[in-house]
């Protein structure tokens, strides 16, 4: 008798380095953009020094924010998941070279980031994009 080595069926396998749609959430992924598109951005790390209530929204906070030597105002949708208080100090990343926009009567000029689960096309869960190293100098630049 004489052994044979089985024979492995020929299979294709297909990594997909960029999803149509998050497997988690079901949502269309956005389309690709090219390196020279992401390089626009000019993410930076910002300190929150201040941070209150939009006034008429119960979504809206208005932060106070410090990118190297200057400071912004940013308004950002995150008050259902973080009081204004435990926001102060915090180092975001922020989106530095937006142009700026008028929400709600009030000027945003940046983007914070965050992380977002959303359910039934509701938000459930929120978490800000932070620096750990507190001592990490504001205006730093990402890449």
């Amino acid at each position: 008798m004489e052994w044979q080595t089985p024979q492995k069926p020929a299979t294709t396998q297909q990594t997909a380095v960029f999803p149509p749609q998050s497997q988690e959430t079901g949502k269309p992924a956005k389309p690709r953009i090219s390196y020279d598109d992401f390089a626009k951005l000019d993410l930076r790390v910002a300190k929150i020094l201040d941070a209150e209530p939009v006034e008429g929204s119960d979504r809206l906070l208005k932060l106070k924010i410090r990118v190297g030597s200057e400071e912004r105002q940013l308004v950002a949708g995150i008050a259902q998941h973080y009081a204004p208080d435990e926001l102060l100090g915090k180092k975001i990343i922020v989106i530095a070279n937006l142009e700026p926009r008028k929400i709600r009567g009030v000027e945003s000029q940046g983007m914070l980031l965050a992380a977002s689960e959303e359910k039934d096309g509701k938000l459930v869960k929120l978490c800000l994009a932070t620096v750990d190293d507190s001592e990490f100098p504001d205006g730093s630049a990402l890449s």
